[in-house]
């Protein structure tokens, strides 16, 4: 009789454990912009992974359409995979291969900083707003136009693994990033330095020359 209520105890507690286990291990969703949202699925219909999350002490229904994803691990260890090569999706990775661009793209989201695209679209508004003029915001947001083009340096601290950049894909997802925060900080430090610019024109235009000379040029 002890023997029987022995086993049936144990299975109890097995059962109830796994069941707090489960509540307590969150699913990972893995999205195709390289970011990681660990969460508990709440749905999966309708062509879209569906998350409930408290924002301001409210619950709000987040939807991540299956494009947007490419896997989706529960916490019991299944693994569900909604990217798959398909050249009329114009999906041209293999699954291995876009894992590692999203790696890349995760990458350059944490350690990639653009710091000079900053301070070179920041001085290019300063300059253009201190002239006063209906064309300053050429000067910027030229810098803006021509930002992407310089190579992506990967810098060794922004690699959460040096065995990465061996990997083509992963190379291609730290650029494309790397180039999308150049342009977002270009538009930044652009706007902010040519209101800068205004302002100083506002104050030391009336102590500007009212001519030039270069040579016998005479710029007025």
């Amino acid at each position: 009789m002890f023997k029987h209520k022995l086993i049936f105890f144990i299975t109890c507690l097995l059962f109830f454990g796994k069941a707090l286990y489960s509540q307590s291990t969150k699913d990972t969703i893995y999205l195709m912009n390289g970011k990681i949202v660990p969460h508990h699925v709440y749905d999966t219909l309708l062509g879209a992974v569906t998350i409930i999350d408290t924002i301001k002490n409210k619950p709000k229904r987040i939807h991540y359409e299956w494009d947007q994803l490419y896997m989706v691990r529960y916490s019991n260890g299944f693994k569900r995979f909604y990217y798959e090569q398909d050249s009329l999706k114009h999906n041209w990775f293999t699954r291995d291969e876009m894992w590692m661009f999203m790696k890349g793209e995760r990458d350059a989201h944490k350690g990639f900083t653009a710091r000079g695209a900053l301070i070179g679209s920041g001085i290019c508004g300063i300059v253009g707003g201190m002239a006063g003029s209906f064309f300053s915001p050429i000067l910027p947001y030229s810098f803006l136009a021509l930002c992407g083009l310089p190579k992506v340096r990967i810098k060794a601290k922004t690699i959460s693994n040096p065995a990465y950049v061996e990997s083509d894909g992963y190379i291609l997802g730290y650029e494309r990033v790397a180039r999308q925060k150049r342009r977002i900080q270009s538009v930044i430090g652009g706007t902010c330095g040519l209101v800068i610019g205004f302002g100083l024109f506002g104050i030391l235009h009336n102590y500007y020359p009212s001519q030039i000379n270069i040579g016998q040029i005479k710029i007025q």
